[in-house]
């Protein structure tokens, strides 16, 4: 991953282009396809499979708790992060006395639950400024009726890296009865975790951390056991195959009761295998690699006139930097026609920088944006 080598063996689809674009989808390295290799032969035994099905998920549980700094038994796997999200709004069962707090630099999947909902909360949104979310704007708004408060530790939309110490500080000491929500999807696997004290994380499994669609990572602290969903199902359920099963439910609790039904093995398959690749390499090992070539990036592209729309702070970087150049489609058409990938949105380009990057990915990204101005 971190030498020519290394990417050329793992990774032979970046030959010839630069890929700037994990924040949406990750090139997963070779071990993630024999993997998926693997769950094909393991299914192909009919029933027998599943003790390979289950040792693996154990396997990947294993793995998964030790990247976020938890235990085994506080980690579990859905679908995907919206799975997760409404699972959560389903476990709190939150009322119009009730408030939530959620950001806009946040991602749908955590955002919308609480809008959705048959008798929503009060939503309280916090703002971003200069596309910082800044700790002073928080204490506002919240209060003793604030039951969540949802962030992301790195933003989807602009790379904004929260400063977790002052931000947790704030929660606990003005809404003493909320749990904090953290989406990790833009951070596990590019950055050294740093939040503490959250009482649910939730990450995808398709960006940084290099695997396939179909997965989410869930973890939830053991004092948190109340975090515990109401939705049915039978593979979160202890008493799901007993004679009393009609009568009543014997819920696992916490992380446990976020797996409500059968586990998408393929998914957990690919995600052992990519977590495991990440562990060999070393997040720590990733950040140093990739770290100098965000600021690279950053430097360059504000001395072309298009500044960064979060600013990176040194020991608090993210992998993604985003601009919005006046004519981001035409420049976007051009880095396309280079082989230089990157994101389009809304008038914005988003540009994500992983350990697979190199400062040759860099320059040839700005070598393009240097020619369109």
């Amino acid at each position: 991953m971190l030498t020519a080598e290394s990417r050329l063996a793992d990774f032979p689809a970046l030959a010839g282009i630069a890929y700037l674009n994990t924040a949406a989808e990750s090139i997963p390295p070779a071990c993630v396809p024999e993997a998926l290799a693997q769950y094909a032969r393991d299914k192909a035994l009919g029933m027998r499979g599943r003790e390979a099905h289950n040792a693996t998920l154990e396997s990947c549980r294993e793995v998964a708790a030790r990247m976020v700094g938890l235990q085994t038994d506080e980690v579990s796997f859905c679908s995907c992060s919206s799975e997760a999200y409404n699972l959560l709004a389903n476990a709190l069962h939150l009322g119009p006395v009730d408030e939530v707090v959620i950001t806009d630099l946040d991602f749908p999947a955590g955002a919308t639950p609480w809008l959705n909902a048959a008798t929503p909360p009060r939503v309280n949104l916090w703002k971003a400024t200069n596309g910082a979310l800044d700790t002073n704007d928080l204490a506002a708004l919240l209060n003793d009726r604030t039951r969540l408060v949802q962030v992301s530790l790195v933003s989807f939309y602009n790379g904004h890296r929260l400063d977790w110490a002052p931000f947790i500080a704030a929660v606990r000491e003005h809404a003493p009865r909320a749990k904090v929500a953290v989406d990790i999807t833009q951070a596990l696997g590019r950055i050294e975790l740093d939040c503490t004290d959250f009482d649910i994380l939730i990450s995808s499994t398709h960006k940084w951390v290099l695997g396939i669609h179909g997965g989410c990572i869930v973890g939830i602290p053991k004092r948190e056991n109340e975090i515990t969903t109401h939705a049915g199902g039978w593979f979160h359920l202890e008493n799901a195959f007993e004679p009393d099963r009609f009568e009543h439910t014997v819920r696992k609790l916490g992380a446990a009761s976020f797996s409500v039904g059968m586990p998408n093995y393929a998914a957990i398959y690919a995600l052992n295998a990519s977590l495991r690749y990440l562990e060999n390499v070393g997040v720590a090992i990733i950040a140093a690699h990739a770290d100098p070539l965000v600021a690279q990036m950053e430097t360059a592209l504000r001395d072309l006139g298009h500044p960064p729309m979060a600013a990176q702070r040194e020991g608090n970087f993210s992998g993604i930097l985003a601009i919005q150049p006046e004519h981001p489609n035409d420049l976007h058409a051009q880095l396309e026609a280079a082989e230089v990938h990157v994101m389009n949105h809304a008038g914005r380009l988003r540009m994500a920088l992983h350990g697979y990057n190199t400062a040759e990915d860099v320059e040839r990204f700005l070598d393009e944006v240097k020619k369109q101005k």
